[in-house]
């Protein structure tokens, strides 16, 4: 049986290659890149794979029984992208897509979850066996602000004390890796997220513990917040979206307790503390 990366070479696929590794052989494992001379170290077999040039895409997926179809990172671009490698999947004999959503797509207020609930759709209607999982919030999306907050002295955001049940970014890829060496997953939707919820203020109290510095929570307005990213030169696009995030955070919408995750890997999901002692090492 082959499986198929899409993104290998991106923070999640390199992940989710070396835990693959460890249960299929290499030999089966085809790493779908843009550029696959940046995946010469992952010791796998690489193709040109671009979510842009559909027209290549089908004899790329040649032989791939079962795709993990990460999703793209061209915000506004995504839903085309996405139906052009299903469409690609349907007609190259894939199997099964095993695709990477957002936690609680079909009721999510973030404005991320539109381009991800679309592509399920498109799954679902293609008539592959597919495999939705539907990734939480990766602790690293808060904790890379880490360092900023202890030279500035306050973490900011716009979370209010909205509940997030973060996981580390090798958790939710040793789920992918789970799903495409295993069985069982068939036409499942899974909602993954990290075992223990926390405020903004919490991951606060947190950097503060692990620096003996007083690092407060400042809750800004969603305005303020993406201003205050866009000064620090993040593109208008990437600060409204993390800005929405937290907006959506404030809400619930990227808090969820049913562990689901823990159970996929048959462990704890990484602690917080772990990670954010990672991030300002």
């Amino acid at each position: 049986m082959k499986i198929g990366v899409t993104g290998a070479t991106g923070q999640l696929g390199r992940l989710v290659v070396e835990k693959l590794k460890e249960k299929v052989s290499a030999d089966s494992l085809v790493a779908l890149v843009r550029t696959p001379e940046k995946a010469a170290d992952l010791g796998v077999e690489a193709r040109v794979f671009d979510y842009t040039k559909p027209e290549s895409l089908v004899a790329s997926l040649a032989g791939i029984d079962k795709l993990l179809l990460i999703s793209g990172n061209e915000i506004g671009q995504r839903l085309p992208q996405h139906k052009a490698v299903i469409e690609a999947a349907k007609e190259a004999g894939v199997k099964q897509i095993i695709y990477t959503s957002i936690l609680h797509a079909d009721t999510s207020s973030l404005g991320l979850a539109g381009e991800h609930l679309g592509t399920e759709v498109a799954i679902k209607a293609s008539g592959l066996t597919y495999t939705i999982l539907r990734n939480g919030w990766y602790t690293e999306n808060y904790t890379g602000s880490a360092k900023g907050a202890i030279g500035a002295g306050a973490f900011i955001g716009c979370a209010g004390d909205g509940k997030i049940s973060s996981a580390a970014r090798i958790d939710f890829a040793e789920a992918a890796a789970v799903v495409l060496a295993s069985e069982g997953h068939e036409n499942k939707i899974y909602e993954l997220a990290g075992d223990t919820a926390y405020t903004l203020t919490e991951l606060a109290a947190e950097i503060s513990r692990q620096t003996d510095k007083t690092i407060p929570y400042n809750n800004l307005t969603e305005t303020q917040y993406a201003d205050i990213l866009k000064s620090f030169g993040l593109p208008e696009g990437l600060a409204n979206m993390l800005a929405d995030s937290d907006i959506g955070a404030s809400k619930g919408g990227l808090f969820d307790d049913r562990k689901q995750l823990s159970a996929l890997i048959g462990r704890p999901t990484t602690p917080l503390a772990t990670v954010l002692a990672a991030a300002i090492a």
